[in-house]
């Protein structure tokens, strides 16, 4: 890879080449190598076009860095930028002037045309002429550093959000596994010598849940139905818990099953209203988990008996980055929402795209 001067040598090159080039096909398709003395001249003077161009319009970048021309506004750049090719098209028609002048590179045919119109008239036109170059060199210029901004802020954005992604999960993890291990641990050890068959489901139903915990960082979305997979798989083992004191529905619309979800979004409303819900009420409770399709959009929705607090409204981590992955994930396409439903109930709901 070129490094940012490099590149810019390169541009130079090829754009002044491209058009010594151009200058040179157009001089041979009408026949003005006819003589020694006619490629002497059209050589020199192609020669002398393109050092001038280079030079001149390399002291223009210079004044451009140097003044960050284009760090100002869209209207200011664009005065800034056609002034500036106007004073550099000035310059390089009197020097070339002065050049041919200097060096006798005038033809036959110019001098008459000098005598007849005058030197201003001719570099007058002489100046409109590099103008054209310059303004194209300027406009060329401009677009390749925007392209090339737009193109680095694409290229951090992207990294920034894979970056918060990744913490944004990490922190997830360090944040609910150790708390739900813990007691599912306690309840499955209370089930060994009690249950052995219902321990060793309960046993399979936490390694479940722990190797999608590991997983899940490698993929930004899952099937909805594989979510519930290990919500269910939760809810089993925190039922050995609870026992009576907490009933589980679900009302799943069976279109939605395969539509894709970000990764443990779902599981951590569940987490939530057992948390704050049903851990708190002494009679238990129940916790409700519904989806479906509206409108081109998945609707989930997780109701469970309790009270909203100020822990549990908008306050709480889970919740925080619910609203901030949603937020990244899906910008202004989203919604969620956590409520009092009525006196005994509250709601979470999403809605993402479909």
């Amino acid at each position: 890879m070129f490094s940012g001067k490099q590149r810019y040598w390169w541009f130079q090159f090829i754009g002044w080449g491209g058009l010594f080039l151009i200058h040179l096909f157009f001089a041979w398709f009408y026949g003005k190598f006819d003589t020694p003395e006619d490629r002497s001249l059209f050589f020199t003077r192609a020669l002398s076009f393109v050092v001038i161009g280079v030079l001149l319009t390399h002291i223009m970048r210079m004044f451009i860095l140097r003044l960050h021309l284009l760090e100002h506004n869209w209207g200011l750049q664009l005065l800034n930028f056609l002034l500036l090719s106007i004073i550099t098209a000035s310059l390089c028609g009197i020097i070339e002037q002065q050049v041919y002048k200097q060096f006798a590179l005038f033809t036959q045919r110019e001098i008459e045309v000098l005598k007849r119109r005058g030197i201003w008239l001719v570099s007058l036109n002489n100046m409109i002429s590099w103008f054209i170059y310059i303004f194209i060199w300027n406009a060329i210029y401009i677009i390749y550093h925007y392209a090339r901004d737009y193109q680095q802020q694409e290229i951090d954005t992207l990294r920034l959000k894979s970056l918060v992604r990744e913490l944004e999960l990490k922190t997830i993890k360090s944040n609910i596994n150790p708390h739900f291990i813990f007691n599912a641990l306690n309840s499955i050890r209370a089930l060994v010598d009690e249950n052995p068959g219902r321990a060793r489901e309960a046993i399979t139903e936490l390694s479940n849940i722990l190797r999608s915990s590991i997983t899940m960082h490698k993929t930004e979305s899952v099937a909805l139905k594989s979510e519930l997979a290990i919500i269910e798989d939760y809810l089993a083992l925190e039922q050995v818990r609870f026992e009576d004191r907490l009933a589980v529905s679900y009302q799943i619309d069976s279109q939605a099953l395969e539509k894709q979800i970000p990764p443990m979004m779902l599981q951590m409303l569940v987490e939530n209203a057992i948390k704050h819900g049903i851990s708190r009420e002494l009679q238990g409770g129940s916790v409700s988990i519904a989806a479906r399709l509206k409108n081109n959009l998945i609707e989930l929705c997780v109701r469970n008996t309790g009270k909203l607090t100020g822990e549990n409204d908008s306050t709480g981590f889970g919740l925080n980055s619910i609203r901030d992955r949603l937020k990244l994930l899906y910008p202004g396409k989203s919604d969620f929402e956590i409520r009092q439903l009525n006196a005994e109930t509250v709601e979470a709901r999403i809605e993402l795209p479909a």
